[in-house]
């Protein structure tokens, strides 16, 4: 078998050399043949393919890599074709005939893999790296950087082609010795040839190996990787998460901070606006209390100046009883008199300021003592005086006893001579001259008077205690406004006017604490409508007597309910024509048969155990009542019904005019009430009659003055010089002016 085998490794070496010349020539061929199995290659099936350098689809890449290595049907025909091109530098390469394949240069075979595995695909990991790195050659792997040499598309197929090509001239070799070789030559190379494969066979396992290898390494370290930078993304998490925690534990402190401040304050607030409202409380309970005070205060005053007046009723300072000459009240009345208009100075004092005191209610009440003390003396002293007269009495009739005896002892001894007796009786009356239509006109309203009276009569007489008890309160109702009426306020003066305009009309009013109605007894409203006519006439009789100017806001109140209920206004002049006859006018006449008393009743005197009362408190009394029925006619209540007329107005007052001077005149009493009529109603008379008025009043002093003067003495000129004087200036000055007290526009906004 060795020499054989010379032989034929001397042969292909002689070939060899032969092909070595021939190299030369045929190296041009080579070259076009590479070009024509590029050209078969590029029309083959594989070279038709379309490859992405840069593919994002390379999740396959390194199954490619793993897969092994398969060669082409056109493998056989590109490596018979390099064959001859390459076995003439192949032959001498090789130090025997079948050591051309075993001494292969094994990197020419890495080389090969390599070049074979070079178009293969990038492992998942290195395409992750890929992805996630800036740098597309580069791959950190647990922070190892790998440089990744770019591979072009020729440059894998070139690597392929020069693959093929080895192969291919390894097997033109290998067939070129089993041509010189005997069979066992050819074993040995077939031999030769399977362990070749073999170790490719190792190689490709290696190089698969490796690749696998690297590309769980790869993708473990893609593990590791994502594992921190997960890890990393969750330490951010936790840190930014126990960042928020802590702010927000911060702010919940802050809040907590605030609201802990906020309740404090509102706390504070709370007992700030809890004191205010304890306070004001406080405030209107003792303002309510002290109101209530001053409400029973007042109402006590009432009392008392009501109890006063009645007390005062009492004293007659023209007391004379028949027997006591020697009694004389005249004191006491005026202690009373004064006593009472101390008591009304005091609650109008005290109305204007608003609630009375207790150091008014004391000194009222004081006054009450004074003035009870002051009945209890009077009565003490008429007492004395009684027991007085009785012991003079018998003193007298024992001395009469004694003269008589004496008497009939002369007569015994000496007849008396007779004596003539004779006597002159004188009577004196006063003639009317009063119109027949003003007479019948002053009957009738006396006689409407008197049936009013008839109707409640039986309410008065009644002796049921509950019918007794409303008709006090009743006329507590009508005396108490009535008595309150002042020149204090317009809203005052319209509350009285309301008060009593609501009771008039049906509806429940407030008296002394108590809720008041007419319509509690069938006869109530009659009473009421009395009492309130006859208050109105003692208004006249005490107040606008010793206050002149109160005539003004009694007479708007009495025009007010006149003008509303009208029978109220009938009742009303009634009372005065019976007090004041004066104010018909007519002058009453001496009746046969009546007594001097009745008569002084009739002219308008008050008899009291009769004693007539004195000149100048019944002057003054008159003028008073004069006085409030001259303001009723020119007054009017503003709130009432402007388009009608006034009930009673001026007209009447004209009337009673003409009719005084067409009657005779009395002594004083003419002169008085005239000059009190003019007085208070001279500015609106001259206003609405002009030139008649002016020549009435030049009347007056050129022929009526000389008829009073004609009947007044020397002591009694005082109310003629001032009805003298004041019709001079009246006349000189051609005005009257406006009456003291008047009540102006403004008086209504107070």
């Amino acid at each position: 078998m060795a020499a054989p085998l010379g032989k034929r490794k001397s042969l292909c070496a002689r070939r060899g050399s032969g092909a070595a010349y021939e190299g030369a020539g045929s190296a041009m061929q080579a070259r076009e043949l590479r070009w024509e199995t590029l050209e078969a290659l590029r029309a083959s099936s594989k070279g038709r393919l379309k490859y992405f350098r840069h593919s994002d689809k390379d999740e396959d890449i390194l199954e490619g890599c793993i897969s092994p290595l398969t060669l082409t049907s056109y493998a056989g025909w590109v490596l018979d074709r390099m064959t001859a091109s390459s076995a003439q530098a192949a032959v001498p390469s090789s130090s025997a005939p079948g050591g051309a394949a075993p001494h292969t240069d094994p990197t020419a075979q890495e080389s090969s893999a390599s070049a074979c595995e070079g178009p293969a695909k990038p492992s998942a990991a290195a395409r992750s790296e890929a992805k996630g790195s800036s740098d597309p050659g580069v791959l950190e792997v647990n922070q190892e950087v790998l440089p990744i040499p770019p591979v072009s598309k020729m440059a894998k197929v070139e690597g392929c082609i020069q693959m093929y090509e080895e192969i291919y001239r390894m097997k033109g070799r290998l067939c070129l010795c089993f041509l010189l070789v005997d069979s066992g030559a050819t074993l040995w190379c077939f031999w030769h040839l399977c362990i070749l494969q073999e170790r490719l066979r190792q190689r490709q396992e290696q190089q698969e190996q490796l690749v696998r290898a690297a590309y769980d390494m790869a993708r473990e370290q893609l593990k590791r990787f994502d594992e921190m930078k997960e890890l990393k993304r969750r330490q951010e998490i936790q840190e930014l998460r126990e960042v928020m925690e802590k702010s927000l534990k911060e702010t919940q402190g802050q809040q907590e901070k605030l609201k802990e401040e906020h309740r404090h304050r509102a706390k504070i607030l709370n007992l700030k606006l809890r004191e205010a409202e304890q306070q004001r409380q406080r405030q209107e309970e003792q303002e309510r209390l002290r109101r209530e005070e001053g409400q029973e205060r007042l109402r006590r005053l009432y009392s008392i100046q009501e109890e006063l007046l009645q007390l005062n009723q009492q004293i007659d300072p023209n007391y004379k009883h028949k027997d006591l000459p020697k009694i004389d009240l005249s004191a006491y009345s005026n202690r009373g008199n004064q006593i009472c208009g101390l008591v009304s100075g005091l609650i109008r004092t005290t109305s204007e300021r608003g609630f009375p005191s207790q150091t008014d209610v004391a000194n009222t009440e004081q006054a009450l003592k004074e003035m009870r003390g002051l009945i209890s003396r009077m009565q003490q002293e008429i007492a004395a005086a009684v027991e007085e007269k009785k012991r003079r009495d018998e003193q007298e009739k024992k001395q009469k006893q004694e003269e008589l005896l004496k008497k009939q002892q002369a007569e015994a001894q000496t007849p008396a001579p007779a004596q003539p007796s004779g006597g002159k009786q004188q009577k004196e009356a006063l003639s009317v001259k009063a119109r027949e239509g003003t007479m019948k006109w002053y009957q009738q309203l006396q006689d409407a008077a008197a049936q009013c009276a008839a109707a409640f009569s039986a309410m008065s007489s009644s002796k049921d205690s509950e019918v007794r008890k409303i008709r006090m309160e009743l006329q507590k109702a009508v005396t108490i406004p009535v008595s309150q009426i002042s020149t204090i306020a317009g809203s005052q003066l319209r509350q009285i006017f309301d008060k009593l305009n609501n009771l008039l009309s049906g509806k429940p009013v407030q008296s002394v604490g108590e809720t008041v109605l007419v319509t509690q007894l069938p006869q109530g409203l009659d009473f009421v409508y009395y009492k309130l006519a006859e208050k109105f006439v003692k208004q006249g009789e005490e107040e606008v007597a010793s206050h002149r100017e109160s005539a003004f806001p009694i007479a708007l109140v009495i025009s007010g309910i006149w003008e509303m209920h009208p029978r109220v206004g009938d009742l009303f002049l009634a009372h005065l024509h019976r007090v004041c006859p004066y104010s018909v006018p007519f002058y009453p006449a001496y009746k046969e048969g009546a007594s001097m008393e009745e008569y002084q009743r009739m002219l308008g005197y008050l008899v009291q155990d009769s004693k007539m009362e004195e000149e100048d408190h019944f002057l003054k009394r008159m003028s008073g009542l004069i006085r409030l029925y001259a303001a009723l006619i020119q007054l009017r209540w503003p709130y009432g019904n402007k388009q009608g007329t006034h009930p009673h107005g001026l007209s009447y007052g004209w009337c009673w005019l003409a009719q005084m001077l067409n009657m005779e005149p009395l002594v004083v009493v003419t002169a008085t009430l005239l000059y009190d009529f003019l007085e208070v109603c001279g500015n609106a008379l001259m206003k609405h009659y002009h030139v008649q008025f002016w020549k009435l009043l030049l009347l007056m002093q050129e022929e009526y003055i000389p008829r009073i003067e004609a009947i007044t003495n020397v002591g009694q000129k005082a109310s003629l010089t001032r009805f003298k004087q004041f019709l001079e200036e009246s006349l000189q000055k051609k005005d009257i002016p406006l009456p003291k007290g008047f009540l102006q526009p403004s008086f209504w906004r107070s």
